[in-house]
């Protein structure tokens, strides 16, 4: 899901550590690692309470975020240091409550029409950029912005038959998620990237436990071992991803990010037996397309 993947909004890496190959061979890792990760939510989702599941994956994304900040310069304490608590406290909290949106998404509406949608999300980035940030939005981007959404369009069909209010649920996970990575750019002016990052876990696993705690029921053997893969793949995927960033510039590897859509949506089709229609490919390559028109624009005013 694009659920889950943070903004780290990492420090350009020199020449020497821009190892294009690497970082794109990482990159794809990261987005299989997520899609595995996105089919195990989606199956247990299926059988237990939504709260339960993300609470127990955030339970054991703070020990790790609390792990790398650990190992980061200070410690603990520095990683924790901040002048906008409020800014990171709103990050936190936005990125898990879409992190719920989207994973109650897949159980409605699976993980091929939901990834088709929430890969909007860098558009509403694009788009929100402006007033949130104050940057400027070209012509052309709002171009590519608005041939975007005439994709999701496309996918949700608002105007043939009756239209299911379901399926905006992705749609309101991009938005949530293109917020908050919009937030961890702004704070990141003035905040450490490992400030972002253990706000973000930390934060995250104290709001999940109060509102997941009442929502506890038992698992079986067998579905605790779907829970610890589960976790597991968060870890990997953020490290995979953070490592990534370590080793080439974003604005050569984002543009393989959209490599999660396709191999979420084999999940979806292999495993739960979804169903791929027409609009929703249709749908799907315009909003990619539009997508990496948007990046490559940005790369170029770089």
């Amino acid at each position: 899901m694009q659920p889950d993947r943070l903004v780290i909004a990492p420090k350009t890496p020199s020449a020497q550590s821009n190892n294009v190959r690497l970082g794109v061979a990482l990159m794809i890792a990261t987005t299989v690692v997520f899609s595995v990760q996105d089919g195990i939510s989606r199956y247990l989702a299926g059988e237990y309470n939504t709260l339960m599941v993300v609470m127990i994956r955030y339970w054991f994304f703070a020990l790790f975020v609390m792990a790398v900040a650990a190992r980061s310069a200070g410690g603990l304490r520095a990683a924790a240091r901040t002048s906008q608590p409020l800014i990171q406290i709103i990050r936190g909290l936005l990125l898990a409550g879409e992190i719920c949106v989207m994973i109650y998404g897949f159980t409605v509406l699976g993980l091929v029409q939901s990834h088709a949608v929430f890969t909007c999300y860098p558009l509403l980035v694009a788009a929100l950029s402006g007033p949130i940030l104050g940057e400027k939005v070209g012509w052309r981007r709002w171009s590519a912005i608005a041939v975007g959404f005439v994709g999701v369009l496309i996918i949700l069909q608002p105007g043939y038959g009756v239209f299911d209010p379901s399926a905006v649920i992705p749609l309101l996970a991009a938005v949530m998620f293109a917020v908050y990575g919009l937030l961890t750019r702004y704070a990141g002016r003035r905040d450490r990237t490992a400030t972002s990052f253990f706000w973000t876990g930390v934060t995250g696993a104290v709001f999940m436990t109060l509102i997941g705690l009442s929502s506890w029921e038992p698992m079986s053997g067998p579905d605790t071992i779907w829970m610890a893969a589960l976790c597991v793949t968060g870890a990997l995927g953020h490290w995979l991803l953070i490592r990534c960033y370590e080793v080439a510039e974003a604005s050569a590897v984002q543009p393989f990010a959209y490599f999660q859509l396709v191999f979420a949506a084999s999940i979806g089709l292999i495993v739960f037996g979804e169903v791929l229609t027409s609009n929703v490919v249709i749908g799907a390559a315009i909003i990619v397309a539009a997508g990496l028109f948007t990046l490559w624009r940005e790369r170029q005013k770089r």
